[in-house]
């Protein structure tokens, strides 16, 4: 591709990417990463099919023992609120029209 002669070619000294800048706009017009000798396959990137339903399956074990394990955490905390306001005194509350 040819360059305009307002266009200047840079390289980013942290990534070392091909940056081109137009002096005219003041503003990056293309850039090109190098290639990293580090990428990642796809094989590795995606986990197998096994993988996916292994933590499915875990995730919904997790759920199922939440579920079977909430009935009673709601039952102790609501008998521990209503000891909590059977120790408390009866007050009559106070409303808008009583504060005049």
């Amino acid at each position: 591709m040819t360059r305009l002669k307002s266009e200047i070619e840079v390289t980013c000294p942290c990534c070392q990417s091909t940056l081109v800048i137009d002096a005219n706009l003041g503003r990056v017009v293309s850039h090109n990463e190098p290639e990293r000798a580090n990428k990642p396959e796809f094989i590795d990137a995606h986990p197998t099919p096994a993988a996916h339903a292994a933590r499915r399956e875990a995730m919904f074990q997790q759920s199922v023992n939440a579920e079977k394990t909430r009935d009673d955490a709601l039952s102790r905390r609501f008998e521990e609120a209503l000891k909590q306001a059977n120790k408390e005194p009866i007050t009559k509350p106070t409303r808008d029209f009583d504060l005049d």
